[in-house]
């Protein structure tokens, strides 16, 4: 007989899982016992849930199977909670274990207790309560399956304290088979009348189920049609962004000549992305809920389609059955597209080049040099914050699965996600970006990265203020500025103090030397840049930010 802990990592092995994530807590001693005996899994302790939930996130993004973390009760749960909002708006599969006090204290607000299900069933797939140590497999067999179908997502499982303590006979479930919604081939033709009415077709890349394969077809697919194609919001390794047809991101504060080629594009082709806020330009690039435009839209979830936007076509498909069938699809003799796309190559390529900025270190400088720098594989991960527009508008992703990007927004993502990473492919190159603020957030990973050897390097764009509320106070009350400065360390010391490898950065020409002494190092590395504030975005400056909202406040 076995232990609820052993039979729970056994399902863990049966299901695939090779690493999990974990702040231990005492009320799933029980699992912990299990993985002590587990030789297929690893085990990585982190030092704040919120850091190790978004570890798992980033997991379920770099291999496409759900990442897994263990949190206790209460405030683990709670901390968890970041990195659950990231899986679920970023559709990554995740399961997190969650240990409960005891049944027999249940509805007692017993030490740490929570309601598992209300608390967690707003804003993750599904959340469930294991009561009965036999139903341990059913239980992990559902949460997997639920973790991959459809739109992938986050799944929570609550395990009472002493439900794991009690063993038993049962047999181990088999490995998670969800169904795959394959492209329904009726659907071609209607596809390729579509596209043969075009006069200014877009496509646009995004969402779950992607993958090296689905890239090669995609990218011949616009080659052969010489058709436009752009990211989603931070979903820029879907395509080589060296390739002809590739025109840019539709992420925050999109390039202008991209925003206007979709609001005024008659065909926008839509493959995985949910078309959220920040890709329909705050929702107003395509009208609410009947676009202008012509839309075909494909998603492996039929609940996607037609939540925000009514498509015109519709199509429930994963996005390797619908790119599979794209090499059905011949070219037109005549495609009136041809320079509308090489006007809008043209607008990305020029947008690369860097803006003078105020300051003796250039944040996009740095970023241009890394991108012609780093290996075709690196993995490049960030958080959230003004910082990550630099990154997102002069960083050319050249292969799938390069980027590690909350679409929600969480600050503090990167570094715990470059640990991910690396521990995903340590043979590759991972680096994250951070700002000083969204550095601070999760920091105390670096202690995490030291401990398992792991030489990742955080390059903290350091400019001493929570950047991206800053630019937003000087577009709205301009000249007054509330609670966005910040002291901070010094965050090369501060890495050293670790046992990591430190740089400070003053100059951007000091910058190539001190990025190799830091891969040198074969450490953990934390490389900051001194960045002015007035440098606050890659395109305006924070004084003429104000100025412009003076100017408008003012009136005529």
């Amino acid at each position: 007989m076995r232990h609820g802990g052993k039979i729970l990592i056994d399902q863990l092995e049966a299901q695939g899982v090779s690493t999990v994530f974990t702040v231990p807590g005492e009320s799933f001693l029980a699992a912990l016992d299990g993985l002590y005996d587990s030789p297929r899994i690893r085990t990585i302790t982190g030092r704040h849930e919120g850091g190790v939930s978004m570890m798992a996130d980033a997991w379920g993004k770099l291999t496409g199977m759900p990442g897994v973390a263990f949190v206790t009760r209460g405030p683990g749960a709670a901390n968890a909670m970041s990195g659950l909002h990231v899986a679920q708006q970023d559709s990554t599969p995740m399961v997190l274990f969650v240990g409960l006090p005891a049944s027999g204290h249940e509805d007692r607000e017993a030490f740490q207790e929570i309601e598992t299900k209300s608390l967690f069933s707003s804003f993750v797939k599904d959340a469930w309560v294991v009561r009965q140590t036999e139903r341990i497999p059913e239980y992990v067999s559902r949460a997997f399956h639920r973790a991959l179908s459809g739109r992938p997502g986050p799944v929570v499982l609550g395990l009472p304290e002493d439900m794991l303590a009690r063993r038993c006979d049962v047999s181990d479930a088999k490995p998670a088979n969800p169904a795959a919604p394959a492209f329904p081939e009726p659907q071609l033709a209607r596809l390729e009348a579509a596209l043969a009415k075009a006069q200014r077709p877009l496509m646009i890349v995004g969402g779950p189920g992607w993958g090296a394969q689905v890239q090669r077809h995609i990218e011949t697919f616009a080659e052969r049609f010489d058709m436009p194609v752009a990211a989603a919001f931070r979903y820029q390794d879907y395509i080589d962004n060296r390739h002809p047809c590739y025109v840019g991101h539709a992420g925050v504060a999109a390039e202008p000549a991209l925003a206007g080629a979709i609001r005024d594009a008659d065909l926008l082709l839509v493959v995985g992305a949910r078309l959220g806020e920040i890709t329909s330009g705050l929702y107003t690039l395509l009208a609410v809920p009947d676009p202008k435009q012509s839309l075909v839209h494909v998603h492996p979830s039929a609940d996607e389609l037609g939540f925000v936007y009514r498509a015109d076509l519709p199509i429930v498909s994963n996005a390797s059955s619908f790119a599979a069938a794209l090499d059905r699809l011949r070219p037109f003799a005549h495609m009136p597209w041809r320079q509308w796309r090489r006007d809008l190559r043209g607008a990305y390529e020029a947008s690369l080049v860097p803006t003078p900025m105020p300051g003796a270190v250039s944040l996009a400088t740095v970023v241009r040099e890394l991108s012609d720098l780093l290996p075709a594989d690196a993995i490049i991960a960030n958080g959230a914050g003004n910082y990550a527009a630099f990154l997102h508008r002069h960083f050319v992703y050249k292969s799938y699965r390069t980027q590690l990007a909350p679409t929600s927004g969480s600050m503090g993502y990167g570094l715990p996600a470059v640990i991910s990473a690396k521990l995903a492919f340590p043979e590759r190159l991972a680096l994250a970006f951070a700002g000083d603020g969204c550095f601070m957030m999760t920091a105390q990973e670096l202690a995490t990265a030291v401990q398992y050897a792991l030489p990742v390097i955080v390059i903290v764009a350091n400019n001493a203020t929570y950047g991206t509320i800053r630019m937003h106070q000087e577009q709205h009350f301009p000249g007054r500025v509330s609670a966005t400065d910040l002291v901070n360390p010094d965050f090369a010391a501060f890495a050293k103090s670790f046992g990591a490898h430190g740089e400070t950065v003053e100059r951007t020409s000091d910058f190539a030397t001190a990025f190799e002494r830091a891969v040198a190092s074969a450490r953990p590395a934390v490389i900051e840049l001194k960045l002015d504030v007035e440098a606050i975005s890659p395109r305006r400056t924070l004084s003429q930010i104000r100025a412009s909202a003076l100017h408008r406040q003012a009136g005529p």
